[in-house]
């Protein structure tokens, strides 16, 4: 106990509770020891290497000429960008109505964060598969929630085991919470899997929280579907979704999400304590995004498929540093790093089968100045891996994998 001006104070109270078992996101962390190397290459944080297209910027230069930023927007979002937001479900074969259903959101983690915390109580679980997207874990922590991890196969193309979910509902389970596409293993969950998981999900009272920021980045056809569009789920479903890394506005912090009415009546008195309402400027650029027509989006999406396969054909050609598999969507590749590297990396970071992945980044940012994220990031089923983003430049993938090649050789 200690004495200041008159009063008695317990140094040892512990002022952080709710923070104290919060960390900052380990991408984030990367990024910060990659900015001390000057010539360092990042494959690490998903940021779009794209400026937003012109046809978003002359309508927000509209916007603003009509002086129609400066105030705050109600706190569901412009009604305009909620009718188009409406329009663009409506032609995704989803039906929501855009004065109860539809919520502007400042990014997709601000949805996430008020959603978790409009639905969920403290103590409450909530099954997340893994690995996944860091923040999910530490946004459930914050509500003073259980994040229960259930593996993905990698075997079996980092699909999901409808057992295993089965086997993790607990009475104190309240959601379960995926991402699809996922990330970081650019996988897409099949119709069958997600049917089994809202079985599941109606079998025991549970909310279904999908992130769909990657449905944009589907590659060789393959097939994406959303329980979003399945009307009978709309009470359980709540689809989140952000203008982020279609768009190329990741600095715009602009997203929505959308449910059934009660669900979203809950959901924005959290928003509205946490912003108020997404930035106006922000949603006047989403408006922007959702006018145009796809066609003048083309040329992103194909950019992404070549630098996917043009990072995984180097990955081919290290195959005896990674294994990895080949992902159908959003714009990461996840490998597995091989215990062969230890002569070049250290055999300090061989934890049994599995290669140390957080050592393995900071390693290989020291030797090569190549930034990735360490697999563990993304829960426990990712360790032994690393993250490399292909939304990066082309010249960028090219230079990273050059350096690779050149401290693993053969």
């Amino acid at each position: 106990m200690e004495s200041f001006l008159g009063l008695t104070i317990c140094s040892d109270i512990s002022m952080f509770e709710r923070t104290k078992n919060i960390k900052l996101s380990v991408i984030k962390q990367i990024e910060l020891e990659a900015s001390k190397y000057p010539d360092a290459v990042s494959l690490a944080q998903g940021i779009p290497d794209f400026d937003t297209p012109d046809f978003i910027k002359r309508r927000v230069e509209r916007a603003l000429k009509r002086g129609v930023v400066a105030k705050y927007s109600l706190s569901p979002g412009l009604p305009e960008l909620r009718e188009l937001i409406e329009e663009s479900l409506e032609k995704e074969g989803m039906y929501y109505d855009w004065e109860k259903e539809i919520l502007v959101t400042a990014g997709s983690i601000e949805g996430i964060t008020a959603t978790i915390m409009a639905i969920t109580s403290p103590g409450d679980e909530v099954i997340i598969p893994e690995p996944t997207y860091t923040s999910y874990r530490e946004v459930i922590n914050l509500a003073g929630c259980k994040p229960v991890f259930v593996p993905l196969d990698e075997e079996k193309g980092w699909g999901f085991d409808i057992e295993r979910y089965r086997e993790a509902v607990t009475e104190k389970t309240k959601a379960i919470f995926y991402c699809n596409p996922n990330n970081p293993t650019g996988t897409i969950y099949t119709k069958k899997q997600l049917m089994d998981l809202a079985r599941l999900a109606e079998d025991n009272n549970l909310f279904l929280i999908s992130d769909e920021v990657y449905k944009d980045f589907i590659y060789d056809e393959k097939e994406f579907f959303s329980l979003a569009s399945i009307p009978e789920l709309r009470k359980r479903v709540i689809r989140i979704f952000s203008f982020s890394k279609a768009f190329a506005m990741t600095g715009w912090r602009v997203g929505y999400l959308h449910s059934d009415e009660e669900n979203v009546r809950e959901i924005t008195k959290v928003h509205d304590s946490l912003v108020t309402c997404a930035p106006v400027i922000s949603q006047y650029a989403a408006m922007g995004a959702l006018e145009i027509e796809k066609e003048k989006m083309k040329k992103f999406f194909e950019d992404y498929k070549k630098r996917r396969d043009v990072m995984c054909s180097r990955l081919e050609n290290l195959s005896h540093v990674f294994d990895f598999v080949r992902p159908d969507s959003a714009y990461y590749v996840f490998p597995r790093i091989s215990s062969r590297v230890a002569e070049v990396v250290g055999k300090d970071l061989i934890k049994g089968d599995l290669v140390d992945s957080w050592g393995f980044a900071f390693r290989l940012l020291e030797k090569a100045q190549i930034a990735t994220v360490p697999g563990t990031a993304f829960g426990p089923n990712g360790e032994g891996h690393i993250r490399m983003s292909f939304g990066r430049r082309r010249e960028d993938i090219e230079e990273s994998f050059d350096r690779m090649e050149n401290i693993f050789k053969t």
